[in-house]
């Protein structure tokens, strides 16, 4: 489902591009769409910057107990 969406999307944009050549379409549009994909890459971000985040308080956490057992077989 992913791999269509991508290909749709392209082909989305193959047919604003020919607009874009052709004078065909508002560059106000195109601000508009280009502003949206912003938003949704800053909210993405964020989200998988949260994420490695705790990812890396697991690690931590996981480092320590690793340590803790090696002690043991001393």
């Amino acid at each position: 489902m992913i791999e269509f969406l991508k290909k749709m999307m392209d082909w989305a944009l193959s047919k604003e591009e020919e607009l874009a050549k052709n004078c065909q379409i508002n560059s106000k549009d195109i601000d508009e769409q280009i502003h949206k994909v912003l938003q949704k890459k800053v909210e993405l971000e964020q989200k998988y910057k949260d994420e490695i985040s705790q990812i890396n308080k697991l690690i931590d956490r996981l480092e320590k107990i690793k340590e803790q057992s090696q002690s043991c077989k001393n």
